[in-house]
């Protein structure tokens, strides 16, 4: 083959169609290339996306009925920190069964319902040793290992003998809130009005509505008429307010950790988002996915943005910094820092051992949560109105049901002033002022801020009931997990906590 200059031109002006250097005139010159290019060719290769991949195939196996397993051998784990004992439970667990029916703050009632349960150490004679453990968001009744399940719990670490919640002087009770989907009557469940799946035809709740639903189950089975205490961190602090707000001469002693008196606009847009990166799986289906494919990955996105909000940055300032998975591997959108394959990991862990539906109405709970005098009295008469119209036998009001047409903003900024707000907060809460309270917060916790927990304390002092009010927080100094700080420095948490039960 004749080689010629024009020919080498060619060549040279595929791979650099803009400029060439002459040698017989050693200057930038433009060339202008008459060879065609393929429509297939590319400057660069397409980047490779391993994590969607991951993603489709998971979706296949589910949609042919494979079990899909969580153990993903392409899922780094990251045992290079302590993480939280969450899993899946279906079984192990006593449950109460309910045959009343519960009337909800917002409309809607369940004719039955049940609630999964688990114990620990032995209710005394007197029957003043109870104390009812309350859980987060999306937390079991496993708290703690037990005959019947002997996996470790959620709050291993903080419940047995000689421990913070010390088994040898108290009888532990932890339930799986209504709404849930570890045991307890949520959206998974079936409505025995046609043996169904509610789906999204579950009646929106509230924190106040589970605690309601754990009272009975603490009055039927065990027939007492006070607890000792009622404990709780994150949504599970914000249950423990509330089982004091509903029955006041019914408990001993509240300890709030890492939660609020109120949600705040912040922590509600976080949720928001994500239930509505949930909502936006088109496997959610509007609610109605049971027996087909979940959501699972609205549910794994949703989870990793949950997952920034649980722990702190100086915390994955030490344990990740900005090191990659693997150096000598080239810059990828998919899961490339360490950050980022932890909370690749994480999501994908969570993605099909919670309910998609039970995700969107208990955080839906924490949001709507306010111990305020206004909104709790609103709720209570919603209640009465729905129980008057059931006990009639009269059709249930549809006022407080979703309508079919979008909503229409009646307001673009606040209706009440900051000030006013917190007026009505110390009003409502000038009901269990008089009780004894340890809010504990955590500096580093950026999904409850502490300042969320000093305003409890200080709006419980400000009224001056006589109660026993303390207030514990840990610096940056103690903790840097952030919110998780309650299922991660128990030897931080646990030593007020127990002094605090244990005081006259």
């Amino acid at each position: 083959m004749l080689v010629t200059k024009r020919s080498i031109y060619s060549v040279i002006a595929r791979r650099y169609p803009i400029y060439l250097v002459s040698n017989a005139h050693p200057r930038l010159i433009k060339f202008k290339s008459t060879a065609t290019i393929s429509p297939n060719a590319s400057s660069n290769p397409q980047l490779a996306f391993p994590c969607l991949d991951r993603l489709e195939k998971k979706n296949e196996e589910l949609t042919n009925s494979y079990a899909c397993s969580t153990n993903d051998p392409n899922v780094n784990s990251l045992e290079a920190g302590p993480e939280p004992s969450y899993s899946k439970v279906q079984t192990g667990f006593k449950v109460f069964k309910s045959q009343k029916p519960i009337f909800f703050d917002n409309g809607g009632y369940l004719p039955e319902y049940e609630l999964a349960y688990e114990t620990w150490g032995e209710l005394n004679e007197a029957k003043d040793n109870i104390i009812l453990v309350h859980t987060g968001l999306s937390a079991s009744s496993h708290a703690k290992s037990q005959p019947d399940n002997s996996k470790p719990g959620w709050w291993e670490g903080f419940i047995g003998s000689g421990k913070y919640l010390d088994t040898d002087k108290y009888f532990i009770i932890c339930t799986n809130v209504i709404g849930g989907c570890y045991g307890s009557t949520g959206p998974s469940s079936k409505d025995p009005a046609d043996n169904n799946y509610f789906g999204t035809r579950f009646p929106v709740i509230t924190v106040n509505d589970m605690v309601r639903a754990q009272h009975e189950l603490i009055k039927t089975v065990y027939n007492v008429s006070k607890i000792h205490a009622s404990v709780g961190a994150s949504m599970g602090g914000m249950q423990s307010l509330a089982y004091a707000m509903e029955f006041p001469e019914e408990v001993g002693k509240i300890v709030s950790i890492s939660g609020c008196a109120r949600s705040h606009p912040y922590s509600i847009a976080l949720r928001h988002c994500q239930r509505q990166v949930l909502m936006s799986d088109p496997n959610w289906k509007r609610g109605f996915y049971y027996d087909s494919v979940p959501p699972h990955v609205g549910m794994k996105l949703a989870r990793e943005i949950a997952t920034v909000t649980y722990r702190s940055g100086p915390e994955w300032e030490y344990r990740f910094g900005r090191n990659r998975a693997d150096d000598s591997k080239p810059p990828a959108f998919c899961p490339d820092f360490l950050v980022e394959t932890y909370l690749d990991h994480a999501g994908e862990k969570f993605c099909l051992e919670y309910d998609a539906n039970s995700l969107l109405y208990v955080s839906k709970a924490m949001d709507l949560f306010d111990l305020g005098h206004n909104g709790r009295t609103r709720a209570a008469k919603i209640r009465q109105e729905t129980e008057k119209k059931y006990n009639e036998q009269r059709e249930l009001s549809e006022e407080f049901s979703v309508p079919e047409e979008p909503y229409k903003e009646t307001a673009e900024s606040a209706t009440t002033t900051p000030e006013e707000s917190l007026q009505d907060l110390k009003h409502g809460m000038a009901k269990i002022a008089h009780k004894d309270i340890l809010v504990i917060g955590v500096e580093s916790d950026i999904l409850f801020p502490v300042w969320q927990q000093r305003e409890i304390a200080d709006v419980l002092k400000h009224n001056k009931k006589g109660g026993d009010i303390r207030y514990f927080e840990l610096g940056t100094n103690v903790s840097n997990y952030g919110h998780d700080t309650f299922l991660l420095s128990l030897d931080h948490i646990g030593p007020p906590v127990k002094d605090f039960l244990q005081s006259k």
